[in-house]
C-alpha cells in the first residue's frame, strides 16, 4: 500500500502541474489590468503613450526633467511617452508606485532591466547617473503620471 501511493503521487504531481500551467494566466494581474497595449499600429519609434503634461513642475520635477531629458529621453521619449520598438512609456499604469516603487527606477539606471512587460529587449544600465540624480527623475516622471491619472 505505501508503495502504490508513491507510484500516484509520482505520477500525478507533473501531471498536475502541467494541468495548472494551463490554466494559469498570461499576465499577473496584481490587483489591476497589467497588459501592455498592442503598439503594432504604430510606426517605428513614434510615442507609444499621449501624455498630458503639467501646467507646472515642482522644483525637483524641474530639475528631474531637464536629467530625463539629457540621459532618459532618446529611448522613452519626450515626456516619456516610450518610443515604439525602443523603449516604453513610463506614464503607463505598468510603472504607477504600487507596482514599480521609486526603488525600481533607481536599480534600473544602476543595474540595468531584463525585458519583462514589454518586448523591446533588456534596458542596459545608465552610466553617470547619481542616486540624487534618479531621485529628481522619479519626482519628474511620477509629477506626469498623477497628470495622466496615474498614482
Amino acid at each position: 500500500m505505501f508503495k502504490s501511493i508513491w507510484t500516484y503521487v509520482v505520477i500525478a504531481v507533473p501531471f498536475a502541474g502541467l494541468a495548472l500551467l494551463a490554466f494559469w494566466p498570461s499576465q499577473s494581474p496584481v490587483g489591476h489590468d497589467m497588459t501592455t497595449p498592442d503598439t503594432g499600429a504604430i510606426v517605428q519609434g513614434d510615442p507609444i503613450a499621449s501624455v498630458a503634461v503639467p501646467a507646472s513642475f515642482s522644483e525637483n520635477a524641474q530639475i528631474g526633467k531637464n536629467v530625463f531629458e539629457a540621459a532618459c529621453a532618446d529611448c522613452h521619449g519626450k515626456n516619456a511617452a516610450g518610443q515604439n520598438g525602443i523603449a516604453p512609456p513610463l506614464v503607463h499604469k505598468i510603472y504607477e508606485p504600487s507596482h514599480h516603487g521609486d526603488q525600481a527606477f533607481w536599480s534600473a539606471a544602476q543595474n540595468g532591466v531584463r525585458s519583462h512587460h514589454w518586448t523591446f529587449g533588456n534596458m542596459p544600465p545608465v552610466e553617470g547617473l547619481t542616486r540624487s540624480d534618479v531621485g529628481y527623475i522619479v519626482a519628474y516622471v511620477r509629477e506626469l503620471q498623477r497628470e495622466n491619472g496615474i498614482n
